[in-house]
């Protein structure tokens, strides 16, 4: 059972400008909800990533609005997108980007502090309930290169969800893992939808696609397909 509506797509195109002008997506229109797990895919070029960047408020339509429960963003100044992101949005990305010179807590605490809603006590609590959650508990005081790759990625979802963002985006978090620890990071994922996130994934991996909810097809910056699946 899916809940209201997070974030919308109406009419979303995205060009980028030039001399000879490349469409990324047209004709975007789609809804998630919360408890929604919506899988992307497509072949190469289709325009997976730039939808997701564009839901993500990363990237701003050239046509079209995205709204955030209700909320149009087109026009929202560059820091009150970015306010927005940081407060209700969490990214995971194919690459971990966690700071190589911090441990895993302090990864995981760096959304917080550049938040600024919580005490440093409060936000160290978090951090450690947060990768107790993923099986990271041992681990918090480990530097990323003290780390495996699938450890190093149930970081950077912790990190994602530091500030309790009510929608998830990950774009192929799994293509840098085998793939025991890639079934494990969907696994996590559709976990994070059964409890009420809005999660949205880019993959080729079309195994790992069926764990989703929700599957949508884009080919040449379209959508082609929208189904649910259970």
């Amino acid at each position: 059972m899916t809940g209201p509506s997070f974030v919308t797509a109406e009419g979303v195109h995205r060009v980028l400008p030039g001399p000879v002008p490349v469409t990324l997506v047209r004709e975007i229109a789609l809804s998630i909800g919360a408890g929604e797990f919506v899988v992307v895919t497509g072949p190469s070029g289709s325009g997976k990533s730039s939808l997701l960047y564009l839901l993500g408020l990363l990237d701003r339509p050239t046509q079209g609005e995205i709204l955030i429960e209700g909320r149009p963003t087109r026009a929202l100044s560059r820091d009150a997108a970015a306010a927005l992101r940081l407060a209700s949005i969490g990214f995971v990305f194919q690459f971990h980007f966690l700071l190589p010179e911090f441990s895993a807590l302090e990864n995981v605490m760096l959304p917080m502090r550049r938040l600024g809603t919580l005490e440093r006590a409060a936000m160290e609590t978090r951090a450690r309930d947060l990768l107790a959650t993923l099986e990271m508990a041992d681990y918090a005081d480990r530097r990323p290169d003290q780390l495996s790759g699938g450890q190093r990625q149930r970081v950077a979802i912790a990190r994602a969800l530091a500030n309790a963002p009510k929608l998830v985006l990950a774009d192929e978090p799994t293509g840098n893992l085998d793939s025991r620890n890639a079934e494990q990071v969907f696994t996590i994922l559709a976990g994070l939808a059964n409890a009420g996130h809005a999660v949205v994934a880019v993959t080729h991996n079309l195994d790992l696609a069926a764990m989703a909810s929700r599957q949508i097809t884009l080919l040449d910056g379209r959508i082609v397909e929208d189904v649910r699946t259970h």
